[in-house]
């Protein structure tokens, strides 16, 4: 359970079976609170069968009645589950009229209670988990144990992440693979739709409707030093230094520098659907969404495909005019994010081609879309994504080059692009190199409540990324806006008081954007100005100044965002909030 601390949660218990006996433990707080109470009866583990989870709040404010397992009315089972059960209230109306109770708000209760039920009437467990999921709208990854059959569990997935791990006379299953990889690297990945019996020997896979399902078993390659600190203070710190290294492996064996060209074998069988495409649109949610903003600038003025970013959330539910001449380029981090997964399922109904850029193998966008590219950063533990977006900005440039050139961009240009993308770790390097500033920064303005972040073209979803990671993890409230929009609304929050960020390198729109900082200068805003090496203008109109390397214009957001992540980083930690644990926030959002 601690593996999994870094989804985000706010509660934890646990459920396990013992000489025919069924006991629970749970505790709203953190893991470290359960642990505490569970020292006080270290007995209670000492089991062969059982569940521990951390919940999220949707249903039921989080507390210990709320928090999971959840028991039925006679105790014959109990449960955990991830996602949202959407028709629990009717459900939950006709097993009141059957004189059911309930203790608390959660919709988890209410499918234990009918599980429950339909175990009491079959007396097989995993056919009362058909026949209760069969009544379910919603989705779903769930656990069921019984004490009736204290030598098996029953897992079902629908729309919620669960593997099974295969062991040596022993069985797993998890959300997260960063949970079981102490245990075993063998791994069977459950689809929607299909349910498990899991014993220490044996694993059972069917469908809902008892249809006998064979599965591959995979072999997984995290190692335990990537979901460790290594010395860091925080996960987040550790990751944003990492970047050097997981922008590099984003693009190894891929980049041809002296062709100026790149290959990416997960895209081979669509080639050509996307050189044929009528417009790419790139879909994804928070911080995936502004490197799919990024990506657009790319894509569009590099290899001058028509390009449009929409919302995950909203793509399906406004029905999007998408055909199949269409590419659809979904981004996720985890490859699990529920509405991401909706707008997949949505685009590929109507029939475009719909590609992944994700970093979990094996996660279900990468298994449901027809092609993609997987962003190699590793796990990312920080609830705040930091590597993950630098390397979604790598693979996005990659596929750029790509297709420029079988567009018929010249090798000549190819190869400059090639380059500069290359020298990128180099340049991260350099900036994590000389923090002083940042952390000096930091100190100046971590009692603000609120900031400013600002750039113009591919930098302005930069500014929004900035104020993101501000938010996510400071609780300072801030927002990014492209910088010439300022003086339509933002501008009449300036004042002696307000920080305000500007990405301003030098580039086309350079002069702009200075005339913008100009503006917020005249109205006595504190500057802050991520700003080029070679930049001798900025310390005239900044009172401080971020100093990053120069690179090409559409590459320069991968190189700029480091400084704002530290940023955010230093003021959270001069705060003294929980940097890799957010309150409020899942790192991996699997309900809508």
């Amino acid at each position: 359970m601690r593996r999994l601390e870094y989804r985000g949660y706010d509660s934890a218990g646990i459920a396990v079976l013992r000489d025919g006996e069924l006991y629970v433990c749970k505790r709203a707080g953190k893991v470290a609170d359960l642990a505490q109470t569970l020292g006080e009866n270290d007995g209670l583990l000492q089991a062969f069968v059982g569940v521990g989870h951390t919940r999220w709040a949707t249903h039921g404010e989080p507390n210990d009645i709320n928090a999971h397992p959840h028991l039925d009315q006679k105790k014959l089972v109990a449960v955990v589950h991830n996602g949202i059960i959407e028709n629990f209230m009717a459900i939950k109306t006709k097993l009141v009229r059957d004189g059911h109770q309930f203790l608390g708000g959660s919709d988890t209760e209410v499918l234990a209670h009918l599980i429950g039920v339909m175990f009491e009437q079959c007396g097989d467990l995993a056919s009362a988990v058909r026949a209760a999921l069969a009544e379910v709208k919603g989705t779903y990854g769930i656990v069921v144990l019984s004490p009736k059959t204290p030598d098996r569990i029953v897992v079902a997935r629908k729309g919620s992440p669960l593997i099974i791990g295969v062991g040596d006379h022993e069985n797993f299953v998890a959300s997260d693979a960063s949970a079981i990889v102490a245990h075993t690297r063998q791994v069977v990945y459950l689809d929607d739709g299909e349910i498990a019996e899991i014993t220490s020997e044996n694993i059972r896979t069917m469908t809902i409707d008892d249809v006998t399902v064979e599965k591959s078993v995979h072999q997984i390659t995290i190692e335990l030093s990537q979901i460790e600190r290594g010395g860091y203070d925080h996960f987040m710190l550790k990751e944003i230094n990492e970047q050097p290294d997981t922008i590099l492996n984003a693009m190894r064996g891929r980049l041809l520098v002296e062709e100026g060209d790149v290959k990416l074998g997960g895209l081979q069988n669509t080639m050509g659907k996307l050189l044929s495409a009528r417009r790419i649109v790139l879909t994804a949610c928070g911080t995936s969404w502004h490197a799919a903003l990024v990506g657009e600038y790319m894509l569009e003025q590099i290899a001058r495909v028509p390009a449009e970013v929409e919302y995950a959330s909203e793509f399906r539910y406004r029905d999007p005019i998408v055909n199949i001449d269409d590419v659809v380029l979904l981004i996720s981090q985890s490859g699990e994010t529920a509405d991401t997964l909706s707008a997949l399922r949505e685009a590929k109904q109507k029939g475009a081609t719909v590609l992944g850029i994700v970093n979990v193998v094996g996660s279900t966008i990468a298994r449901e879309s027809h092609g993609g590219v997987f962003v190699h950063a590793g796990p990312e533990i920080g609830v705040a994504s930091t590597k993950a977006f630098t390397s979604q900005l790598t693979v996005l440039a990659l596929i750029t080059i790509m297709l420029a050139r079988a567009r018929g961009m010249n090798r000549e240009r190819g190869v400059m692009l090639a380059r500069e993308l290359a020298s990128l770790p180099e340049k991260v390097a350099q900036v994590l190199q000389n923090t002083e500033v940042i952390q000096k920064i930091a100190q100046e303005f971590k009692d603000t409540q609120h900031a400013l972040y600002l750039g113009r073209g591919a930098n302005f979803p930069v500014a929004l990324e900035g104020a993101l990671k501000l938010k996510e993890i400071s609780y300072i409230h801030a927002e990014g806006y492209p910088a010439a929009e300022m003086k339509h609304g933002p501008i009449a929050l300036i004042d002696k008081n307000m920080p305000v960020v500007f990405i301003v390198p030098r580039d086309g729109i350079y002069d702009k954007v200075m005339s913008n900082i100009q503006e917020v200068r005249a109205r006595k805003g504190r500057i802050i100005a991520v700003a080029n090496d070679d930049d001798t203008e900025i310390e005239d109109l900044a009172e401080f100044v971020i100093r990053v390397p120069r690179t090409y214009g559409f590459f320069g957001p991968i190189v700029n965002i480091i400084p704002l992540q530290l940023l955010a980083y230093y003021i959270a930690v001069a705060r003294g909030t929980n940097v890799d644990q957010p309150r409020n926030l899942a790192k991996s959002v699997t309900v809508e």
